[in-house]
């Protein structure tokens, strides 16, 4: 697998383009991913991120009883999965979770109890800062993140890089099941 530790200094810019994510999470032997399009960095030192999740989501629940979830960031070649784990709940499943049932493959995450998912171009292992009113008001979490990587084929000295990876670039949700894929990367002359 092409991952590479990435500097925690540096985390958010995993998420500071706009990518469409997916959150996994595991509690007491059941987990679940999901996929999310509201999410940013928050902070730089220690990193912080924010997540919205829906107060019906079972990834959610998961994430308010373990304390922890991972970011995974998808790419053009994982936009069916995006679709269908953002489409289905693994609270209707029954005797399986969404991992078994659209044959997903992970790994284990290094730092806290949660499946990363392979294929992924980024992954970011997150610890929640409890904020019940944020949470119960606006489903608004915050979490610190406690490890980041990403695949070095895009993601090197802490910038993204996909030029001739197009199947590698990430997704960004439109609405009504509809992505686009980041485009290229230009420099201001400034």
């Amino acid at each position: 697998m092409n991952m590479t530790l990435v500097d925690i200094t540096k985390a958010y810019r995993l998420l500071n383009h706009g990518p469409t994510i997916l959150i996994s999470a595991r509690h007491s032997g059941k987990q679940n991913i999901m996929a999310a399009a509201w999410n940013m960095p928050l902070d730089f030192e220690p990193p912080k991120i924010t997540v919205v999740l829906d107060k019906s989501t079972y990834t959610r629940e998961l994430i308010e009883a373990s304390g922890k979830f991972a970011i995974n960031v998808p790419c053009v070649a994982q936009i069916d999965i995006v679709r269908k784990v953002g489409t289905s709940s693994g609270r209707d499943l029954v005797d399986t979770d969404k991992f078994a049932q659209y044959g997903l493959e992970t790994f284990p995450a290094k730092k806290i109890d949660a499946p990363l998912l392979k294929g992924c171009v980024a992954w970011m292992e997150c610890k929640l800062i409890p904020e019940l009113h944020n949470q119960n008001t606006y489903d608004l979490f915050i979490a610190e993140v406690v490890a980041a990587y990403a695949d070095e084929r895009v993601f090197s000295d802490g910038h993204w890089h996909f030029e001739g990876n197009d199947d590698l670039c990430t997704i960004h949700h439109m609405a009504g099941g509809a992505f686009i894929a980041t485009g290229a990367a230009l420099k201001a002359s400034v």
